[in-house]
């Protein structure tokens, strides 16, 4: 495996980046996940449009427990609120965190 940079670190979970390789990579504490860009986007997408309101109401969410599938079904895990909050901040601040790099100039240029 190639070096990686850490990018942002929650509780539970800690992003990464491989220039090298051109992927992302997401430590969620049972395994280390390897996404492309559009995968990250794709999990994004699914994270962001979790109901969390429904985690507190048992008639939609009982348990508070939420089933993620990562990569067209190859990794699936199942995370409850406070997992869920976590993975919504991992994402929001390493995204943001990449977006200022990829609009900040390069020094060594």
């Amino acid at each position: 495996m190639f070096p990686m940079e850490r990018i942002y670190s929650t509780q539970y979970y800690t992003f990464f980046q491989s220039d090298k390789e051109r992927c992302f990579y997401i430590d969620l504490g049972q395994k280390v996940v390897r996404l492309s860009f559009c995968q990250l986007l794709a999990l994004r997408q699914k994270v962001w449009s979790i109901n969390i309101e429904n985690h507190f109401d048992d008639d939609f969410n009982p348990h508070g427990l939420e089933i993620l599938s990562l990569c067209n079904k190859e990794h699936l895990f199942v995370l409850n609120t406070l997992e869920v909050l976590d993975l919504k901040e991992l994402l929001t601040g390493s995204l943001f965190l990449l977006d200022i790099a990829a609009q900040t100039p390069s020094l060594t240029a």
